[in-house]
């Protein structure tokens, strides 16, 4: 199964909003919390602005292509300063910790390999340990960058060649934005699809990736500003990450 689409486009989470299921009904755009004016270039804005006033979200990322029944699946709750997250696909599983001084990746076998992109060596001296890249690193800002808000806001795209419009689910009102995004050397085509609720803080809800090689990304954001707690593995647990690829 070739995820590579997935890892290429969620950030350096990106994240980072579960298929939408809900059948809509299009309706005229609506003053809402925007103002007298609705564009796309304002709901952009009121979404940057209410996701700069949170201090965490929950994120359920999914990835699958219609040529395999194999998922990869990523749990993960993001923070100002450091996050956790889990990922699997099939029997490989990885987990990733990020405080403010250190980040640590721990896996089975097959995650730190085909998730993660340790060689069989590697992964082999790493056991069942941790591993470590203090802050000022470039892995550390990588993986800092992924489990931190700043994946969210990586979410939304620019005013430019995205469309707005609006659906009624239960009742609700949902802005939907949708664009698209061009091939490139390393990644297909790709269809977005982004919504939001209408009504009280712009926050995004959804999001579905689907690229014409028909891998199809899903993503749930729930949860804002609950406590993120991020366990520090014990010292005689990790090992730093110059021992282990040089």
């Amino acid at each position: 199964m070739d995820l590579s689409v997935q890892r290429a486009t969620r950030g350096p989470i990106c994240l980072f909003a579960v298929a939408i299921t809900a059948i809509g009904i299009s309706t005229a755009l609506s003053a809402s919390a925007y103002g007298n004016v609705i564009s796309t270039g304002s709901v952009l804005q009121s979404a940057t602005s209410a996701i700069a006033q949170q201090t965490s979200a929950h994120v359920v990322f999914v990835a699958h292509a219609s040529s395999s029944s194999t998922t990869e699946k990523i749990v993960a709750d993001v923070g100002l300063t450091g996050g956790v997250e889990t990922l699997s696909e099939g029997k490989a599983d990885l987990a990733i910790r990020v405080t403010p001084s250190y980040a640590y990746v721990h896996g089975s076998s097959s995650g730190l390999t085909t998730l993660f992109g340790l060689t069989a060596a590697q992964a082999k001296k790493l056991g069942k340990s941790w591993e470590s890249w203090k802050q000022g690193t470039k892995q550390y800002s990588n993986l800092k960058a992924d489990l931190t808000l700043s994946s969210v806001t990586a979410l939304l795209p620019k005013a430019k060649g995205t469309t707005l419009s609006t659906e009624v689910t239960d009742g609700s009102t949902l802005y939907v934005l949708t664009w698209k995004s061009a091939a490139t050397s390393s990644i297909p085509k790709l269809s977005h699809t982004l919504t939001f609720s209408a009504m009280g803080a712009s926050l995004p809800i959804e999001e579905t990736e689907t690229s014409s090689t028909g891998v199809k990304v899903e993503t749930e954001l729930s949860r804002w500003d609950e406590d993120v707690n991020v366990l520090v593995p014990p010292v005689a647990s990790t090992v730093a990450s110059s021992k282990i690829t040089g």
